[in-house]
C-alpha cells in the first residue's frame, strides 16, 4: 500500500502526518515511539492532499487554543478491534480535561459485557495510538494522579495538558517508566 505523507511543525516540535490518500491513518512527534508503525507500505510526502491539508488546518486551530471538532477529520487508525474501542473513548475525552486507564477500562467492559477490563491493556492500547494529539491519548493518566507514560515523551504530554489549560500542579510525574 502507497501512504502521503506531510510535515508539520507545531509548538511541540515536528510532526509527521500520513493518509491512505482519504483518509488522516498517522501523525507522529519525529522522535515518538512506534513511530510510523502502522505504515505498511512506502510512503511519498504530498502536503497538498485534501486529507493531510485539512488535518493540518485542524492542527493550526488546535494550536491556536481553539477547540476543533474531531469528527471534522476522516480518520482511519490501524488497530484490531481492542484498540478501536479504546481510541474511541479517547475521542469523547473533552479539552482540557484528564481520565485515567481504569475508567477507561471500566467503560470498555460495560460497552463488552464484561465484568473488568486491565487497565493495563487500555495503558498498551493508548500508548499505540497512531494519530497522537487528534486522538487525545496526551488526557489519560494514572488513577495513583501520575501523569504516567506518553509515547511522545512526557515534557510533550506535559506541553500538551498544559496548552489545553489542565493544572498539572497535583499530577506526579515518574521518575521512571517506559514512555518518559
Amino acid at each position: 500500500m502507497s501512504y502521503y505523507t506531510m510535515r508539520y511543525q507545531s509548538i511541540i516540535g515536528p510532526m509527521i502526518l500520513a493518509s491512505d490518500g482519504n483518509n488522516l491513518v498517522g501523525l507522529w512527534n519525529e522522535e515518538q515511539k512506534y513511530f510510523g508503525a502502522t505504515l505498511d507500505g512506502i510512503t511519498a510526502e504530498n502536503p497538498s492532499l485534501t486529507v493531510l491539508a485539512d488535518a493540518g488546518s485542524w492542527l493550526d486551530a488546535y494550536f491556536a487554543g481553539k477547540k476543533p471538532a474531531i469528527a471534522d477529520l476522516s480518520l482511519a487508525p490501524s488497530g484490531n478491534a481492542f484498540r478501536q474501542a479504546v481510541w474511541n473513548v479517547l475521542r469523547e475525552i473533552p479539552y482540557g480535561t484528564c481520565t485515567t486507564y481504569g475508567s477507561i477500562a471500566r467503560d470498555i467492559a460495560r460497552a463488552a459485557n464484561k465484568k473488568s477490563m486491565s487497565a493495563q491493556a487500555v495503558g498498551g492500547a493508548v500508548g499505540h495510538n497512531p494519530i497522537s494529539v487528534i486522538i487525545p491519548c496526551h488526557r489519560v493518566v494514572g488513577s495513583n494522579g501520575s501523569l504516567t507514560g506518553y509515547a511522545g515523551g512526557m515534557s510533550k504530554k506535559i506541553s500538551l495538558l498544559a496548552h489545553e489549560g489542565v493544572d498539572i500542579s497535583h499530577f506526579s510525574i515518574p521518575s521512571k517508566g517506559t514512555a518518559l
